[in-house]
Order: C-alpha cells, then sequence, then structure tokens
C-alpha cells in the first residue's frame, strides 16, 4: 500500500493529508505541537466563556475553495456566519465608509467613489468564482478564462496608490487601501493591488465569513474527514529530518521553506536549498486579544457593524506606515486591523463581555511592546475604548513564531508578496511544490496560492504528488 507521512498540520498540511488518504494512501501527520490545527485554532485566552481566533479569523476564499467543496466540510460540521459588513475603514471626524457583500450598495455609500468602485469590482465579482479558480492554482498553468484573469491582473498589477485614485473620494481610496494593506508590503510598488483586488472581489462575491465557533471549527471539520478516511495523527513530536521518517513513498512538509531545508539536509540539491534559504519573508504582525464589556464605541456609525474594521488613516497615512514597516522601522501610527468575530457569530461571547482580535503591522522581529499603540490607535476612532477592556491576552512577533514557527519572525502571510513571490513562490520552477526530492512535496503557505485559501496549497500539493505516483 502506498504510505505517505505528513510534517506539520496547520490547514494546509490537514488538507495535503487528507486528500491523500481519499486516493487510496495510507497517511500518518506528525506534528511539533501539542494542539493540531497551526493557523486554524481557537481558545479562551482571555475570559472564560470569550472564542478568540490564535491567527486567521476570517475566510473570504475558504468557503468557495475547490478544497472545500470537494470534501463537502459545511457537512462535516462547518458552518459560515457573516457580520451584516463586510469590512469598514473610519477615518477623523466619525466619517468612514463600508462595504457590504452587494457591489451597487456599497458603491451607493461612497458619494462620487462609488462610480469607480462599480466600475472596478462589479465585472470582477460577476466572474469571481472562475477568477478564483485561476488564482488558486500555481501561476505557471494553462488559463481555462484566459479574459477574465486577464481583467482581474490588469488592476491586480497596479500599484494600490495608482489603483485608488480610481475611487476619487478620501472615504473610497482608504476603504480600497485598508485591504491592500493585507498585503504587508508598500502600497506604491507593482503589483501591491493584487491582494486588495482579491480580498474585496471576494467580499462581494462570498463576503467575509467566520466560523461558527471559533477557526477552529475548520480544522475540526478537516478532522472529521480524515477520521472517515484513516488518517493517524502524532502530536509532541518535532521532525529534524528526513530519516526519522522511515521510508513513506510520498512526503509533505508543511513547514517554511527554510525548515523544509533543515529538515531534508543533503538530500535536497544545492539548487533548491539555496533557493529555500533565499526566500524572503515579510514584515511582522502584534496581536492582542482583548474581552471588551459593551463592544467598541466607534464613532463611525457602520464600523459598530462590521466584522472586520481597517485603521490606517487616509491613504496617503497608510502608504507611508507600510512603507516605513517595510523599511524596518516602527511607524508612530501603524495599521491595525481589528476583527469583531462576534458580531457574525455570537456563541464566541459571554453576555456583554465580547472577544476583540486585533493586531498591528510591525517591522519583522519587532521587540517592542505595540500594546499601547494598539489600545492608542482604536481609541482615536473609538473614545472610550480602553475603559471597556476587562482583559488582554498578548503575542508579540517573537511570541507568534514560537507558538508557529512557519510565522517567521512573526510574519502571519508567510511570505514577502513582492511581485517575484507572488508570482514564483518558493521558487521558480514548473513543479512550485516540488523539492528536488523524489517523493518529496512543500506543501506550506510559502505555496501557491499562499496564506488566505487555507488548504489549498497543501490541497494543490497532494494533487501533484498523487500525478507523480
Amino acid at each position: 500500500m502506498t504510505t505517505a507521512v505528513v510534517v506539520g498540520s496547520g490547514p494546509n498540511g490537514l488538507a495535503a493529508a487528507l486528500t491523500l488518504a481519499a486516493a487510496g494512501v495510507s497517511v500518518r501527520v506528525i506534528e511539533a505541537a501539542d494542539v493540531l490545527g497551526g493557523g486554524v485554532r481557537s481558545a479562551e485566552l482571555t475570559l472564560p466563556g470569550l472564542v478568540h481566533d490564535e491567527c486567521s479569523g476570517f475566510h473570504p476564499l475558504a468557503p468557495g475553495s475547490a478544497f472545500a467543496r470537494r470534501f463537502d466540510l459545511a457537512g462535516a460540521g462547518l458552518s459560515w456566519r457573516w457580520a451584516p459588513v463586510e469590512f469598514a475603514h473610519p477615518l477623523e471626524g466619525g466619517r468612514g465608509a463600508v462595504a457590504v457583500r452587494s457591489v451597487a450598495r456599497t458603491a451607493a455609500g461612497l458619494g462620487a467613489g462609488g462610480r469607480g468602485w462599480q466600475r472596478t469590482f462589479g465585472p470582477l465579482a460577476e466572474r469571481f468564482t472562475t477568477i478564483s479558480e485561476e488564482f488558486l492554482r500555481p501561476v505557471l498553468h494553462v488559463p481555462r478564462h484566459p479574459l477574465h484573469l486577464a481583467r482581474f491582473g490588469a488592476y491586480a498589477g497596479l500599484p494600490a496608490t495608482l489603483l485608488a485614485r480610481r475611487l476619487r473620494t478620501p472615504e473610497a481610496q482608504a476603504l480600497f487601501t485598508g485591504v491592500a494593506a493585507h498585503a504587508f508590503r508598500p502600497l506604491d510598488t507593482l503589483a501591491s493591488s493584487a491582494i486588495g483586488v482579491a480580498l474585496t472581489t471576494a467580499a462581494h462575491a462570498f463576503g467575509w465569513p467566520v466560523a461558527e465557533g471559533g477557526t477552529a471549527a475548520i480544522r475540526d471539520a478537516i478532522l472529521a474527514r480524515a477520521a472517515e478516511h484513516g488518517v493517524r495523527f502524532e502530536t509532541g513530536r518535532r521532525v529534524t529530518s528526513l530519516d526519522e521518517l522511515g521510508n513513506p513513498d510520498v512526503v509533505m512538509l508543511d513547514t517554511s521553506p527554510a525548515a523544509a531545508a533543515r529538515i531534508a539536509g543533503d538530500r535536497m540539491p544545492p539548487r533548491v536549498r539555496r533557493a529555500y534559504l533565499r526566500y524572503r519573508h515579510g514584515p511582522g504582525a502584534f496581536k492582542v486579544d482583548f474581552a471588551v464589556e459593551g463592544g467598541v464605541p466607534w464613532l463611525h456609525e457602520g464600523s459598530r457593524s462590521a466584522g472586520t474594521v481597517h485603521l490606517g488613516g487616509d491613504t496617503a497615512e497608510l502608504a507611508a506606515a507600510e512603507k516605513d514597516v517595510a523599511a524596518g522601522r516602527m511607524p508612530q501610527r501603524p495599521f491595525v486591523l481589528v476583527g469583531q468575530q462576534y458580531l457574525a457569530d455570537k456563541t464566541r461571547s459571554a453576555g456583554d463581555v465580547h472577544p476583540l482580535y486585533a493586531y498591528a503591522h510591525v517591522p519583522a522581529g519587532y521587540t517592542g511592546d505595540a500594546t499601547e499603540t494598539i489600545i492608542a490607535r482604536i481609541e482615536q476612532y473609538a473614545p472610550g475604548f480602553r475603559d471597556r477592556i476587562r482583559a488582554t491576552y498578548v503575542r508579540s512577533t517573537t511570541e507568534l513564531s514560537r507558538h508557529n514557527e512557519n510565522y517567521v519572525a512573526g510574519d502571519i502571510v508567510t511570505g514577502a508578496n513582492d511581485p517575484w513571490q507572488l508570482l514564483f513562490r518558493p521558487r521558480p520552477a514548473l513543479d512550485p511544490y516540488a523539492t528536488g526530492i523524489p517523493g518529496v512535496h512543500l506543501c506550506s503557505a510559502a505555496t501557491p496560492p499562499g496564506a488566505g485559501a487555507h488548504g489549498m496549497c497543501g490541497y494543490n500539493a497532494a494533487q501533484r504528488a498523487l500525478a507523480r505516483l
């Protein structure tokens, strides 16, 4: 019987394991931590009864992915929930803008910026199912819908600050650049629009849902399907060498490229090893989870109903902060993402005390304490927030990387999202998952399509592995 070992149990490792097992392969998963799940874990981090997402909180690309559809994760107990507003961007004086599922309703709320929003995202949202099928695959493939992909690429290749000009008003421009900032890179560089265009269009096509009961519900649904196919799990064991794994037919590494190079040792061809060790990670995140009584008192009314709130000021301020972070400088007013998952999923709260998820963009490996900076940033747009805090739980860049070794120096998107690595991650190759060692494949978020579409990196990698058996 064909056998496989998967090293790492993040969403991509789990997806690879399930995909292989469904094809009749005997699969064993080995995880260094005591708990399975990697970036799809949840816990009561602050007060009893409050469910916090430990890393990923919103999942715009997950519900419609080929992996989720093939294995019917909804049928395995996974339920998606949506807040009334997908995302918001408050500005000074109670101004701001919101995005809802409808492109037309979003555009109608943007005044003079609405026409540009409608013209940019309307056609993409109508075709997003076919567009996402293309960009959730490895870049080097024959597209099934080249015209749809070309339209997406025409916007995605632009600097975010340039595409924002199409939207005319400060509110509409900030609404888009706040999403573009998810890329953790300077917004005036080529292709810095790519992630913003993808996630904004996904908001209009699928929304930005959360998993009912916490992001760990995604893990639990995959584990339920994996159990049906006999996948075995071992936790609390760190793999340091391929020699420890015996002689399986397939090895899937849900690790960073550098960790894969260390595990493979001299068995990896020198050219591949050099490429993996040169793989560039992006800036870091500094995360604070809050227990907040009564929710956040946003001045901007639309932010009170938004699952995600982006705090970055106008486009110029946001672009300056992201440039500082990329250059290794901590900005005075960093971009802060606030997650109000409880607005979509009331099971996460305890009475009138709610879990709040927030992280700031900081330089890679930032050693300072950004807790007060994050609180002050929220207080700037929600006076009185500080008085509602009942408990906090802090994870610095160091603690994030210790909690999950794939988050090198606090890089939660697991790679610098510059044009080169967007197109050719982790290295230029016809098979981006191949390590140069027969039967050994990299399947982490450092491979296509990257972070955000939970499971698709592992699913794609496992499909390639099966094709080679």
